[in-house]
């Protein structure tokens, strides 16, 4: 079967996507993956088609209003603050994304469409191709529950009425985009217009999306109120990059002293990346503690390093977390998969969006501090933080059994299973 993926985002949200098309091509099905184009060259890497769509705004995200937006979304009011700023670019690249994302299902013939949230036209192509579709989502953020509120909201003790209330703005953010969908499917795909009730969790029809959720039920169990038609497979992880070679430089540091830190925050470029290194030597220093700075896009910069702490542009995740004794990160998705699989503690640095619920959740599992809103970081902190995860023998053993769990998920294996079961009940 042919299958066409649709995701967009940063790394993290791309890298778990080329995961799955993995394990579907090695299952004997044909690929494409339709992202941001500076993802290409690691998609085809792996062996997997691509399919086009711009990546103007990863762009808008490296410039002054990008990174003034991340700054200043924090919670789901943030992400509403930020969608306001940010509204006049965010709407025609939208609609440039959901075409870009057609003239690559033209391209690819699919028979089933999969796809991140972010994919707003995804059920309208699907429909049109008189294909199915599947959402596969890293968080649980869209299905309600009565168990826990979305993600950005408070967690009031107010019971499960409030916290399945709290999915309604799910709802009002899908309206926001409404009219870029439904203009889609009467100009280019020639169909009627979604009801109130459909477009992402819903086809036109009424019928429900099958969901799936590539992270790991010993994270976050699945919720027992959510319907037959929403599982959660486990993490889907790329096999560990055993071919890759560090630099001379990496290599002997890592030779000539104790496991260092990794601190990085990916693609969380905020506005004063000189602030986050300083504070983060210091907090180094102050434990005594070799590290590891990764500079990703500009999230970190650092004029001066001193003995001891290194500075890297990247390093795959799955090669370089193994040998870390801690890592310091924003909390997105990518990046926490590979600390827990890599059976490190951690200590999250939220900047936006879900990931101040993503620290919450590692606290509670034991497998980090409190988390640190990156606001309110400070050097005395992250400086606690580091000595707690540095000498808490009891949080290092729960990372490590977290670890072995995860990865008895076997999350692409359940994944793929999922796919295929919805193909074959289509075709009845």
């Amino acid at each position: 079967m042919k299958i066409l993926i649709i995701t967009f985002g940063s790394l993290g949200d791309v890298q778990p996507y080329v995961a799955l098309g993995k394990g579907l091509k090695a299952a004997g099905h044909v690929v494409t993956i339709c992202t941001a184009c500076r993802f290409e060259p690691f998609i085809t890497s792996h062996g997997i088609e691509y399919g086009y769509m711009t990546d103007e705004l990863l762009r808008l995200m490296d410039t002054d209003v990008g990174r003034d937006a991340i700054e200043d979304t924090v919670g789901l009011l943030g992400v509403l603050r930020t969608v306001l700023k940010i509204k006049k670019y965010l709407k025609p690249l939208t609609k440039e994304m959901i075409i870009d994302s057609w003239k690559a299902a033209q391209a690819a013939d699919p028979d089933i469409v999969v796809f991140h949230p972010k994919a707003s036209g995804a059920v309208s192509i699907a429909e049109k191709l008189n294909i199915p579709a599947i959402m596969a989502n890293l968080q649980p953020m869209i299905v309600p529950t009565s168990e826990f509120p979305i993600a950005g909201v408070p967690s009031l003790k107010l019971g499960g009425w409030y916290n399945r209330a709290t999915y309604s703005l799910i709802s009002l953010g899908v309206r926001m985009y409404s009219k870029i969908v439904n203009d889609f499917r009467k100009d280019m795909l020639d169909l009627d217009s979604f009801p109130k009730s459909s477009g992402m969790l819903y086809t036109a029809k009424g019928k429900p999306v099958p969901i799936l959720h590539g992270y790991s039920p010993h994270v976050i169990p699945r919720p027992g109120d959510w319907p037959d038609h929403v599982s959660v497979n486990g993490y889907w992880f790329l096999d560990p990059m055993s071919q890759w070679k560090p630099s001379l430089q990496l290599q002997t540091f890592l030779e000539e002293g104790e496991p260092p830190v990794y601190i990085g925050f990916g693609s969380m470029v905020g506005r004063n990346p000189e602030r986050l290194a300083n504070i983060a030597i210091e907090a180094l220093q102050k434990n005594n503690l070799r590290g590891i700075l990764s500079t990703g896009r500009g999230g970190i910069k650092a004029s001066h390093l001193p003995d001891g702490i290194l500075e890297i542009d990247m390093a795959p995740h799955s090669w370089l977390f193994p040998r870390m004794s801690a890592i310091v990160h924003h909390g997105g998705a990518g990046t926490r998969g590979a600390a827990l699989l890599a059976g490190k503690p951690m200590v999250i640095c939220p900047f936006i969006a879900d990931q101040p619920f993503w620290g919450e959740r590692i606290h509670s599992l034991g497998v980090g501090p409190k988390p640190i809103p990156q606001k309110k970081l400070s050097v005395s902190r992250l400086g606690n933080a580091l000595n707690e995860v540095s000498n808490n023998l009891k949080m290092q053993e729960q990372s490590v059994k977290l670890s072995q769990q995860i990865q008895d998920d076997n999350g692409v294996k359940n994944a793929v299973a999922a796919i295929e079961k919805v193909l074959k009940e289509y075709k009845k």
